[in-house]
């Protein structure tokens, strides 16, 4: 029979069709391609260091130059950018309607020189430059006083929302709290408030003590399929240690991520085939308020694209997983 769940964090609800399931490995995409590692005409590749705005942030071999070849990870604004970072935060109205100025900040973060090599195939030591990279550029962008959120994540795929293949991940800085984050902190203070706990932790714990929906841990973090998971294998990597902001990752912890996140995308790579997915990692506002709150904990949310979410979802809000987070966990720690 299906089932409701609902997200303890949110308060949303998904069904969990049973009878619809496919077996986690179904979901497996057709074979694809192989990619060269060098494309000439693509401006993230190394050797086209000038097709992109100047690096803001690389990590590089020693004695190699700023927007030269030599480097291991690049930071650059993006060319095309969603928000400018030149002037200052307006508000206003049009009639009965809201508008601010587009301020904020757009960059993108070039994981490796080679073309052919997503995060799933990368080293940990590279995978540990890519994160250590993140966790500089969310400490420099909460420093401007406009903004109030950075949003980290990784578009895998065309359609994820990739628009060029070379392994790249993005930021966007913004100088609102968006809507889904706002909800989410209100969710989970509200839980705070009623029980004194961290819903977080809470939801750790328990899965930590079920182990049924656990796909690895390591000292430092966990990976789990969580209980009310929207889409099929939709992937949680959260941290053991209570931290509400991302920004505060350790070094150690910097290279227990690296190994999780790692793992996890070579596990999604392996078993069904390199998916297109989505990455995000969702982290408490830069808003003073927030700061060391104690119902927030942030964490990296993957979202592999093998549903579409049709008129059901998008005008209920409800989604239809045909996969159960048991079954997928248990799937990906075969792998």
């Amino acid at each position: 029979m299906p089932e409701f769940r609902q997200d303890i964090i949110t308060g949303n609800w998904v069904i969990v069709a049973k009878e619809r399931a496919k077996r986690p490995e179904d979901f497996s995409e057709p074979e694809k391609p192989r990619k060269e590692r060098f494309r000439e005409n693509c401006p993230f590749c190394v050797g086209n260091e000038k097709q992109t705005p100047p690096e803001v942030y690389a990590i590089r071999e020693e004695g190699a130059e700023p927007d030269t070849p030599g480097w291991k990870v690049r930071a650059v604004p993006n060319k095309f950018p969603a928000l400018t970072s030149n002037g200052q935060v307006n508000t206003g109205d049009v009639g009965i309607y809201r508008t601010m100025s587009g301020i904020g900040a757009h960059e993108v973060i070039l994981e490796t020189p080679d073309h052919d090599r997503s995060p799933a195939y990368l080293t940990e030591e590279e995978i540990a430059d890519v994160i250590a990279t993140y966790r500089h550029r969310h400490r420099v962008l909460l420093e401007d006083e406009r903004i109030q959120y950075v949003s980290i994540f990784r578009n895998h795929g065309r359609i994820a929302g990739a628009s060029l293949e070379h392994p790249h991940s993005q930021i966007i800085a913004t100088p609102i709290v968006p809507p889904l984050v706002q909800h989410s902190i209100s969710s989970a203070k509200d839980y705070h408030d009623r029980t004194g706990r961290c819903v977080y932790c809470h939801v750790l714990e328990e899965e930590r003590k079920a182990g049924v929906r656990v796909v690895y841990s390591n000292p430092g973090f966990i990976v789990f399929e969580p209980f009310a998971s929207r889409t099929p294998f939709e992937t949680w990597i959260m941290p053991l240690r209570h931290s509400p902001s991302f920004g505060d990752i350790s070094d150690q912890e910097i290279e227990q991520l690296a190994d999780a996140l790692g793992l996890t995308l070579r596990k999604i790579a392996q078993g069904l085939n390199d998916p297109a997915y989505n990455y995000m990692i969702r982290t408490a506002p830069t808003v003073s308020e927030y700061d060391g709150a104690e119902y927030l904990h942030w964490h990296i949310s993957i979202l592999p694209k093998l549903a579409i979410a049709a008129g059901f979802e998008m005008g209920t809000g409800i989604y239809i997983n045909t996969a159960t987070p048991e079954d997928t966990a248990k799937f990906l720690r075969s792998i």
